[in-house]
């Protein structure tokens, strides 16, 4: 698993790629729950996900426990282009009605 960032205006830019499940779930938590408290000033955060290749439930709470610290801070979240097993498990759980999905 692998986590890149980066700003751009008002937004912070989270880009997961690999394989998010219980193995590498903690260290990306961690990283990006100090991403987030350090950017707390900015409108919101997108999550990128083009480069997940799999993601299994506990992906589904690394991104709820996610939204919950951003929502603390007021920060809106999204989701950018996921992988098309990625978006099927996402619709089906209904985050999208959390965390809408933007497409590049």
């Amino acid at each position: 698993m692998n986590l890149q960032w980066g700003k751009r205006g008002d937004n912070l830019y989270i880009y997961l790629s690999g394989e998010l499940d219980e193995h590498s779930v903690t260290e990306v938590r961690e990283c990006a729950d100090a991403l987030i408290d350090e950017n707390a000033g900015l409108s919101r955060a997108v999550f990128n996900l083009a480069g997940l290749r799999f993601m299994d439930s506990t992906g589904i709470g690394f991104l709820i426990g996610r939204y919950k610290r951003l929502k603390k801070y007021g920060m809106g979240m999204y989701l950018e282009n996921p992988e098309q097993s990625a978006d099927k498990i996402l619709s089906l759980s209904g985050l999208y009605s959390l965390m809408p999905k933007i497409e590049e």
